[in-house]
């Protein structure tokens, strides 16, 4: 599995509420850095994915995943939206995904 297929993996198993998956896709330091809170720590994270979110009934459909032309052959972004559970919008995403071998070590997310 490719590292575009493990970004995509991330969002299904978000969405599909599978958080042992998501677990296994983290490194133990894995870190969320987005506009209305930094989350450090995969355990942390998936507390966060399973109960503490905003909106748990949500969908993140993937417009593109795209490997920077240079630089860090370990970094990934993924373009998106987060639909609720009617399917509207609630907002545009990228993702930045850096790994650490064949584990997501880190993504920073930026919402319009």
């Amino acid at each position: 599995m490719g590292i575009d297929d493990r970004a995509r993996a991330y969002y299904r198993a978000i969405d599909g509420h599978d958080y042992q998956a998501l677990s296994d896709l983290l490194t133990a330091d894995f870190v969320h850095d987005r506009p209305d809170r930094t989350i450090d720590g995969r355990d942390r994270f998936v507390r966060f994915m399973r109960a503490e979110r905003p909106q748990t009934d949500t969908t993140h459909p993937i417009d593109g995943v795209y490997e920077p032309s240079e630089g860090d052959a370990d970094e990934i972004v993924a373009r998106g939206r987060l639909l609720d559970a009617d399917g509207d919008p609630l907002a545009r995403f990228v993702d930045v995904f850096e790994f650490d071998g064949d584990r997501i070590r880190r993504v920073e997310t930026y919402t319009a």
